[in-house]
């Protein structure tokens, strides 16, 4: 099990965490999303190792930037 911290930029509500948080929980191997709006900061815990380029993919998709 792997869990990474990201830095997320452009959320600005709940609506917002909502979107990324759907997103990274469709990755394969994603088991727990945790975001924290004011700070950013997405906590993704995974059974494989994640990739920058399948994070930034999900996030990109939900309509944010990996920072």
């Amino acid at each position: 099990m792997s869990t990474t911290t990201w830095t997320v930029t452009g959320m600005t509500c709940g609506h917002c965490v909502a979107s990324v948080t759907e997103e990274l929980q469709e990755v394969p191997g994603v088991t727990d999303v945790q975001v924290d709006l004011p700070t950013g900061a997405v906590t993704v815990t995974s059974d494989a190792e994640l990739t920058r380029e399948a994070v930034e993919a999900a996030v990109t998709e939900a309509g944010y930037q990996l920072a």
